[in-house]
């Protein structure tokens, strides 16, 4: 079903609206919750609590591409699925490992000025996306959206691990470069 087809459901309050997102963005959805949570049981659970937030806000919310919409959400109910989690056990899964890769380019918390700068932030990062190469873009976006292992990156691409890993090394580093010149405070 078309998604406009589908947000119109939203609209119009019929429960079709759940079975139609089920149907379509089902396997997206667990997919992003899985990479992060590890667990079929808790991807679940994220992506009915997608299914239920979406409901919760269409209407009045009209997103313009729905398939973003609810990837954002089942990526953040993940994510603080697994600080949950993590908060009351130390683990060793593949989020903790990217975000632990991504602190050096993350503003410190303790920031004074704390980020009245986030939107500043969001444009520089679009921007610095939007101006690498195809490639690059997508082995990024990949594992640092997705929280795809460096194993499954070099599959889908069909190039070595180590080529992912400095890939995303030398991303890193020119993204870190671009939000200091831009004089972000890491």
């Amino acid at each position: 079903m078309d998604d406009s087809k589908i947000i119109a459901l939203y609209f119009d309050r019929s429960e079709q609206a759940i079975s139609e997102t089920a149907k379509k963005y089902g396997r997206y959805c667990h997919y992003i919750a899985f990479q992060i949570l590890h667990n079929t049981e808790d991807s679940e659970e994220c992506v009915n609590d997608t299914y239920f937030r979406a409901w919760s806000v269409i209407p009045p919310k009209h997103p313009e591409h729905l398939r973003t919409f609810l990837g954002k959400i089942t990526r953040n109910l993940s994510l603080n699925k697994w600080e949950k989690q993590i908060a009351q056990k130390r683990g060793n899964g593949q989020c903790e490992q990217v975000l632990e890769e991504l602190i050096e380019c993350i503003p410190s918390e303790n920031n004074v000025e704390k980020i009245v700068e986030d939107r500043f932030i969001l444009e520089i990062l679009n921007d610095f996306l939007y101006k690498l190469p195809a490639d690059k873009r997508k082995i990024f976006v990949c594992r640092y959206w997705y929280f795809s292992s460096i194993k499954e990156i070099a599959k889908a691409y069909g190039i070595s691990e180590s080529k992912v890993t400095v890939t995303l090394f030398r991303t890193r580093q020119m993204l870190k470069e671009v939000l200091e010149k831009e004089g972000v405070l890491l």
